[in-house]
């Protein structure tokens, strides 16, 4: 009986799932970091999106008052500052959760 074709079966069939549940499928890890590109795109929206404001902010101002150029340029020029600084804060956030650093307690940003 030890030349029974169902027991070898048998035994390739539990060698096989014996294989198959030692190493459980790693699922994969997604989401818990950012490539370069969004990190890259993240800082390009802040800094337009700043300058797009003050843009927005100083044509008003200028269209209530009637000095077009005055306050368009002075409020570009802050939104740009203000989108600089935003882009800057988040590359320094980025690079400290990179680093394993704690983040800092914020300066009244």
């Amino acid at each position: 009986m030890g030349d029974d074709p169902d027991l070898d079966r048998l035994r390739d069939i539990e060698v096989r799932l014996a294989k198959a549940t030692k190493e459980p499928a790693k699922k994969p890890v997604t989401g818990t970091s950012f490539s370069q590109g969004e990190v890259a795109w993240r800082m390009v929206i802040e800094l337009v999106t700043g300058m797009f404001l003050g843009l927005a902010i100083g044509y008003g101002l200028d269209a209530l008052f009637g000095t077009l150029p005055i306050f368009l340029v002075i409020f570009a020029l802050l939104g740009f500052g203000a989108g600089v600084k935003t882009m800057m804060g988040s590359a320094r956030q980025l690079a400290e959760k990179t680093a394993g650093i704690p983040p800092a307690p914020d300066e009244g940003d």
